[in-house]
C-alpha cells in the first residue's frame, strides 16, 4: 500500500481487500487504482475511487455482490467503481477482451463493458497505483496511441456534441455538476490530444487558460472552482453561466 494515497482511499482499499479475501479467497491477485488517483488529481468528496482488480479466475457474481454490498455499508460515502480482469486481458486490445464483472455506483454486473476501454488501459499504464500486486509498469499493459487519438476525436464529435445539444435544450446545464463536467470534460480531451497522453481535469483547466482566448477564462475558472472547492464563484446568475458553458463547448468542439 503506497504511503502517498489519501487516508480515506487507503481505508477503503484495505476494507475491500479484506472482504474480497473473505468471500472469494485467492481471487484478487492485484488491485490497481486508475482514474484521478493515477493522474494525481484525486479530490476527496468529489472524485470516485476507480479500480482495476486482477483476478486468478472468473469471479462468482454472487460473491462480488456480497463484497460490494458490505463495502457500501461501511464505506459508502465514495463510489468504488471498477472492473475485474485477468492479467492477460490487460496485454491485449480492450476491444478484444470479453465482457466481464464490473461495478458502477455500487451495482455489480456479471457481464459488462464498463471501463474496458483504451482510456482505462492507458491511464493504468501511465500511472496506475498498485495496492496489491506488482507495479503497473510490470504488467505489459496494451497501449495504442493512434487508436486512442481516433477514439478521443470520435468522443468529441459524438458524445460531447450530443451532450451539448441536450444541455442547450434542457435545464441540466444550470447545475454546478454540468458546468464542471462539460467545461473540464471537453478541455481534458483537447489537452489529451495536444499532450500525447491522458491528462487530468485540473491539468486541462490550466491548458484551457493558456490556450484559449481570455473571453473563455471566466467559465474555465468557474469549472475549476467547482472541482477544487477553492476560490469565489465567478457568476451570480446560473442561466448566464449556462450560456457560457454552451458557448465554450461549441468553441472547443468546432475546433476538434
Amino acid at each position: 500500500m503506497t504511503s502517498t494515497l489519501d487516508a480515506g482511499v487507503v481505508d477503503v482499499c484495505r476494507a475491500y481487500l479484506a472482504l474480497a479475501d473473505r468471500y472469494e479467497p485467492g481471487l484478487v491477485q492485484g488491485l490497481y487504482l486508475q482514474g484521478s488517483l493515477a493522474l494525481g488529481d484525486y479530490r476527496p468528496g468529489v472524485s470516485d475511487i476507480d479500480f482495476v482488480t486482477v483476478t486468478s479466475r472468473p469471479p462468482d457474481p454472487r460473491a462480488l455482490q456480497a463484497v460490494h454490498a458490505a463495502l457500501r455499508r461501511t464505506h459508502g460515502g465514495t463510489d468504488f467503481d471498477g472492473l475485474y480482469v485477468r492479467e492477460d486481458d490487460l496485454r491485449q486490445d480492450p476491444d478484444l477482451v470479453p465482457s466481464g464483472a464490473a461495478v458502477h455506483e455500487w451495482q455489480v454486473e456479471a457481464m459488462s463493458r464498463f471501463e474496458r476501454t483504451l482510456v482505462t488501459w492507458h491511464v493504468l499504464a501511465q500511472g496506475g497505483v498498485a495496492v496489491r500486486g506488482p507495479a503497473a509498469a510490470e504488467l505489459c499493459i496494451h497501449t495504442d496511441w493512434p487508436a486512442l487519438t481516433a477514439a478521443t476525436r470520435e468522443n468529441l464529435a459524438g458524445y460531447w456534441t450530443t451532450w451539448r445539444n441536450r444541455t442547450v435544450l434542457g435545464l441540466t446545464g444550470t447545475s454546478d455538476w454540468a458546468t464542471a463536467w462539460g467545461v473540464l470534460g471537453v478541455a481534458r480531451l483537447r489537452h489529451t490530444l495536444a499532450a500525447g497522453r491522458v491528462t487530468s481535469k485540473t491539468e486541462a483547466a490550466a491548458f484551457a487558460l493558456e490556450t484559449y482566448d481570455r473571453r473563455w477564462h471566466r467559465i474555465v475558472r468557474e469549472a475549476l472552482r467547482i472541482r477544487t472547492g477553492a476560490g469565489e464563484p465567478q457568476y451570480g446568475n446560473a442561466v448566464r453561466r449556462q450560456v457560457d458553458v454552451i458557448r465554450f463547448l461549441s468553441h472547443v468542439l468546432d475546433a476538434a
